[in-house]
């Protein structure tokens, strides 16, 4: 549970950082452009954690997919950016792929565990 946690909080603070960047391109001053960099460093290090106990692909994807989705829906809110049909089906594609990508991931056989593969 531990390591999800930390995916989760890499997931936010990616987020808040990609979201940051489009604030300090839109505003005065060097706040959003702090923010962006040590937030975008704090994912990586929550991901670099969380990858320690999740796969690698299932940790990327929902890194990167979940941080698609909340960004565009974020930046429609926010930033008053348009969400088109064509978008819609590409973030419901999106989400699609990353339940199929952890559905498809299989956990690790304990130690001393006798797996069989079927053929």
């Amino acid at each position: 549970m531990y390591y999800w946690i930390l995916l989760g909080l890499a997931i936010i603070a990616e987020i808040t950082g990609t979201l940051s960047m489009k604030w300090a391109s839109v505003s005065d001053g060097h706040a959003g452009y702090i923010l962006m960099l040590a937030m975008i460093a704090l994912s990586y290090i929550f991901l670099s954690f969380a990858v320690k106990k999740i796969a690698l692909g299932v940790a990327y994807a929902l890194w990167e997919g979940v941080g698609i989705l909340l960004i565009t829906l974020f930046s429609v809110l926010i930033f008053d950016e348009s969400l088109t049909l064509m978008k819609g089906a590409g973030l419901a594609t999106l989400v699609l792929g990353i339940v199929l990508i952890k559905s498809g991931t299989r956990k690790k056989a304990n130690r001393g565990e006798v797996t069989h593969a079927t053929v």
